[in-house]
């Protein structure tokens, strides 16, 4: 048996920078639903904050799926 060392490593640097990606989109979600708050606290609205709230949660059910998607096909 010969293991592929560079395709190992491939997988892997993709791997990390798409679930650093996958962590920093819901981040933004989640500030957006907090700049919510905090607007609500002052008696504002920040209907932009949580659109873009509810887009960054979209993508990452989006990307969740679609590695699902992935999973299934090539099983």
């Amino acid at each position: 048996m010969k293991i592929d060392w560079a395709a190992l490593g491939s997988v892997f640097g993709v791997s990390l920078v798409f679930a650093v990606g996958l962590v920093a989109l819901f981040t933004l979600g989640v500030n957006g639903l907090s700049r919510r708050e905090k607007a609500a606290a002052q008696g504002g609205s920040a209907a932009l904050a949580v659109t873009g709230a509810y887009v960054c949660f979209a993508a990452c059910a989006a990307a969740v799926a679609y590695g699902f998607y992935l999973i299934v096909v090539k099983a």
